[in-house]
């Protein structure tokens, strides 16, 4: 099993949504990024955990855990020109980009914050702290994935 942070505006899409969402889930479209695109099609597995991070608001967290729960499969989003996320570019024979389909596992109590997150120096070396890394979708290592629990209090 693998572990992903994967993020969302939370005034787009938040953890609630994912929630209120029929049986909890829900694909997880929009990724026009080739790298977070690979990451996707190309490690992400069905049954990998992945916490739910809420990106570009007043306090930026990991909010709780989702479920990969399929592997990749093409982005129909990429092919319909009243979709945010179209792609006039995206071949449907040959689909440029991929999603995945996400379930609600937790929300925690207590979000882990992206402050608290840069003041732990065992998290010194996570990707999402990392300099100039913006990617929406972005691997976590078994000890990042626990840390983070733990200040949750989840662990």
């Amino acid at each position: 099993m693998a572990y992903w942070l994967m993020k969302s505006e939370p005034d787009v899409y938040s953890i609630d949504h994912l929630r209120s969402e029929k049986r909890k889930t829900d694909h997880w479209d929009g990724i026009r990024n080739y790298q977070a695109r690979n990451f996707m099609r190309d490690q992400m597995q069905k049954g990998d955990l992945a916490f739910f991070y809420h990106s570009n608001c007043a306090e930026p967290a990991v909010v709780g855990v989702m479920e990969i729960v399929s592997e990749a499969y093409p982005d129909h989003t990429a092919f319909d020109s009243q979709e945010k996320y179209f792609d006039a570019g995206s071949d449907p024979d040959n689909p440029r980009w991929v999603m995945v389909d996400v379930k609600f596992k937790k929300k925690f109590k207590t979000p882990v914050t992206l402050a608290d997150i840069k003041a732990q120096k065992k998290l010194s070396d996570m990707r999402l702290v990392q300099r100039g890394n913006r990617l929406s979708i972005l691997p976590v290592t078994p000890v990042e994935w626990r840390h983070i629990l733990k200040m949750a209090g989840e662990s």
